[in-house]
């Protein structure tokens, strides 16, 4: 970053949208109930015997459906809902419709199939059967179960442990496949759809939400971003072991819509692997004409940015995230950082307008020769009144802090820290111990910010 360059100023996200996009996904639930109740499903529940075990498995397929779609549109990355709501917000809200829908599938399945098995007295697995190999839709509807028990296996904790973020990502694409496959038997053999006009418009019109969305968010605008800005590498240069830093040059930057503290999906066209997109947050505050990107060597593909040459062109999916100072007007700032986690609140130290002696970058590192940034960490010092204080050490167990100092407590390293707007950002165990201690010192939620980079 050239020091003490002003950087660029965006507004922000309007508060209401937030609310607004809650709203209209509860509202999704809500119509699906609903319609299924006019079609006749709460009658045929209240009947008994089979006929509700039956109404019941398609009130469970129309929710995983409803769901399913819902999930696909948090994938989307429409732009006004990350903004609104933040990556780490996303994420859980993605996994809970995620496995909270493929457990409604798998209830829809065996409820479906024993309704009608039942009142003819067959077989049940004779019944399922007959239904995937005789029934319109039913056999992509088979292969679009096999892809999403696939992609809900993989999205265990015990499963994402053991795979390269590039290849669950991959396997994570399968998710798209699996709803594909599995919806359509519903539009042409689900009776909640055949029977009503309204039910038949209102699938209709989220499933062409959902897909232009896709369409839109994640293939379109990226490829109009990365066409007109014509980003390429201007420099490499190491910040310290194992950690490099990225800048980029590009057309009409002041364009972008991007903030401080904001991370984009990269893939840099310099061989093979370039179609692996990589999340990567900026490092210092956009810049007319220039950006820049800190990345640390954690073996899963990181390690080639080191080798980038100048001019290599740069394809960009984003902006992305919600840890920036939109909310912040003005008053003490703390940051809490751990390793790479620097990155995107180096970025905000240079964008926020704080007072002088105003902010505190408390930098947890393992040793001294990890600290990265030292130029920029000085001139902030200097010139704005940064407090840097850094945690050097092993870290203690369970705790945020190193084991030469813990115990102690967050007021105790900054001073009136209840009344600081306080970012954070590091790993993830890391982050729930400050989390805690921050919750424990009397910092507000709404002063507490906070975004996890997880896969």
């Amino acid at each position: 970053m050239t020091i003490g360059a002003a950087p660029l100023r965006r507004a922000a996200t309007p508060w209401w949208w937030a609310d607004l996009a809650t709203i209209a996904a509860a509202a999704s639930l809500v119509v699906v109930a609903g319609l299924w109740v006019h079609g006749g499903g709460a009658a045929d529940l209240a009947t008994g015997g089979w006929t509700a075990v039956t109404a019941a498995g398609r009130l469970a397929g129309l929710l995983a459906a409803d769901l399913m779609l819902l999930q696909v549109l948090l994938l989307a990355r429409i732009p006004l809902v990350e903004r609104a709501f933040g990556q780490d917000r996303l994420a859980r809200w993605h996994r809970w419709t995620g496995f909270t829908s493929f457990n409604l599938m798998v209830v829809h399945i065996p409820l479906v199939t024993l309704g009608y098995a039942g009142p003819a007295h067959l077989n049940a697995f004779a019944e399922l059967w007959d239904l995937v190999v005789s029934y319109p839709g039913m056999l992509l509807a088979a292969a679009g179960t096999a892809a999403l028990v696939l992609v809900t296996v993989t999205s265990l904790r015990v499963a994402r442990r053991r795979l390269r973020y590039e290849s669950w990502h991959l396997l994570h694409l399968y998710a798209y496949l699996g709803v594909g496959l599995a919806l359509p038997h519903q539009l042409w053999t689900g009776a909640d759809f055949i029977g009503s006009a309204a039910a038949r418009a209102y699938w209709w019109t989220l499933y062409a939400v959902a897909a232009g969305a896709v369409l839109v968010c994640r293939i379109g605008l990226p490829l109009w971003r990365s066409g007109f800005h014509a980003l390429r590498v201007g420099e490499v240069r190491a910040e310290g072991p194992g950690l490099t830093s990225v800048y980029l040059r590009g057309r009409a930057l002041d364009r972008l819509p991007v903030r401080a503290g904001q991370f984009f999906l990269w893939r840099f066209l310099d061989g093979p692997g370039w179609s692996r997109a990589h999340p990567y947050s900026l490092s210092g505050p956009p810049r007319e004409g220039l950006l820049r990107i800190t990345v640390k060597d954690l073996g899963d593909g990181s390690a080639r940015v080191a080798t980038l040459r100048p001019g290599t062109r740069v394809l960009i999916e984003g902006p992305y995230g919600r840890l920036t100072g939109e909310s912040y007007r003005g008053g003490p700032v703390t940051m809490l950082a751990c390793g790479v986690g620097v990155t995107p609140l180096l970025a905000l130290l240079w964008d926020l307008p704080y007072a002088a002696g105003e902010a505190t970058l408390v930098y947890r590192a393992r040793t001294d020769a990890d600290l990265a940034f030292r130029e920029e960490l000085a001139w902030l010092a200097r010139h704005r009144g940064v407090r840097i204080v850094p945690l050097l050490g092993r870290r203690a167990a369970g705790s945020w802090l190193p084991r030469n100092r813990a115990g102690t407590s967050l007021d105790a390293v900054v001073p009136g820290v209840a009344h600081h707007h306080v970012f954070v950002c590091g790993p993830s165990e890391w982050m729930d111990a400050v989390q805690h201690e921050a919750r424990r010192a009397g910092v507000a939620d709404e002063r507490l910010h906070t975004e996890r980079f997880e896969w």
